[in-house]
């Protein structure tokens, strides 16, 4: 037992002191965004919105995050990372705070529109930062550090939340949120000053190729918002399907989703690692992760035993630790061909994209056609997405040719 703990904490040797550091900014920052989750509650519960304003809220929630990732991504190329970070961490604390004295529909429409733009500026400024900081041969498993950072704070936040909303309220939860987010950038503050913070791997591309121009990154583009669209029907729809058609509690829904954060926390890493070190294709690893992740869907029409849920959401899970921190890696690597913050922000687009499309679609069908069938066009998405994988592999190799 001794030595797999061992085993287990080699894998994150190596990383730099920055990573560790941009690590607990962003476990601060994610855990901090603890209202986001009990969003919808507030908006139906406190101000009596109907579940029409509040899916029209949650479009500009989207749309706030579209427009925050492209504008992160243009502002680190000119100004730097270390500013976009620090600007829109200390922004978002203080617009977490006034968000809570907007209480009329279009006023909420828009605030959440500015407080998504403000906070999502961070994550290709983060992603531009983490390659900076990185060792080449580390990038991978530092991106999947700051997974590991992103999931604890999910995981822990809305823990926390509703505590506080409990003794606090609502307000309370805001002003937390909000204090939070300036916490978190005065650490940014401390540490990773450029006068203190060690760069890695600086570069600056003399001609840069325009991502709009990069024909292979919007293939990759369109099959990561496909797999982002699959992947985020386990945080609406399936929830859902457990509840009506498995009959599960609350607390057995919420112990079979801590499932995913419990497996991401303690294998991702080592699995990482041995993947590396394996020296499969960064393509080849999204493909096989799409596959697991289609097939969790197609094993529940297979079955009515209340097992495979679990089968489910492991296959689901595993899928998840293979395709993201390799098609972070590989966006990474691919944007040393232009602008970084440009690559970063449209890779950051495509997951919001799938926000944006991703619950509406999921639930729209399952009202018009059931579950059964949703999920067999969910597991023909997983594969459109896979196929789309299997053209860039084909477009990079004739790359390399041409070279």
């Amino acid at each position: 037992m001794k030595q797999l703990y061992l085993n287990y904490l080699n894998t994150f040797r190596g990383l730099s002191r920055e990573v560790w550091w941009l690590s607990l900014i962003t476990l601060i920052n994610r855990a901090g965004t603890m209202v986001i989750p009990f969003l919808s509650l507030y908006l139906t519960q406190s101000l009596e919105f109907s579940l029409i304003d509040v899916g029209w809220i949650m479009s500009f929630f989207g749309l706030g995050s579209v427009v925050g990732s492209w504008l992160g991504g243009k502002l680190t190329d000119k100004i730097g990372y270390y500013k976009v970070m620090l600007g829109s961490l200390s922004l978002t604390g203080l617009l977490f705070v006034l968000l809570q004295y907007v209480t009329t529909f279009e006023g909420f429409c828009a605030s959440i529109f500015v407080l998504m733009l403000v906070a999502d500026m961070f994550r290709p400024a983060m992603f531009v930062a983490l390659s900076s900081y990185s060792k080449p041969e580390n990038k991978t498993r530092s991106v999947t550090l700051i997974r590991l950072a992103i999931n604890l704070g999910f995981s822990a936040g809305p823990a926390v939340g509703g505590g506080i909303i409990t003794s606090l309220g609502y307000n309370g939860l805001f002003w937390v949120d909000g204090i939070t987010c300036v916490l978190a950038s005065v650490l940014l503050l401390n540490v990773l000053h450029p006068k203190k913070a060690k760069v890695l791997d600086s570069f600056k591309v003399e001609n840069p190729i325009s991502v709009y121009t990069d024909k292979a990154f919007w293939i990759f583009l369109i099959a990561m918002m496909l797999f982002g669209i699959v992947f985020l029907q386990y945080f609406s729809s399936m929830p859902l399907y457990y509840k009506e058609i498995h009959h599960l509690s609350e607390l057995e829904i919420g112990l079979l989703m801590g499932i995913n954060g419990f497996v991401i926390f303690l294998l991702e890493m080592p699995l990482i690692k041995w993947l590396e070190s394996a020296k499969y294709t960064k393509i080849g690893l999204m493909f096989f992760g799409g596959i697991l992740l289609a097939s969790s869907f197609l094993v529940l029409n297979l079955t009515s035993w209340g097992g495979v849920l679990v089968i489910g959401m492991l296959l689901m899970t595993i899928g998840e630790m293979i395709a993201f921190p390799f098609s972070n890696a590989f966006a990474m690597d691919r944007a040393k061909r232009g602008n970084q913050g440009e690559y970063m922000a449209l890779y950051s687009i495509s997951f919001s994209v799938a926000h944006i499309f991703g619950h509406n679609s999921g639930m729209q069908l399952i009202s018009k056609i059931g579950f059964d069938k949703t999920w067999y066009i969910i597991f023909g998405l997983a594969l459109l997405s896979g196929v789309c994988m299997l053209v860039l592999r084909k477009m990079l190799v004739n790359e390399t040719k041409s070279e």
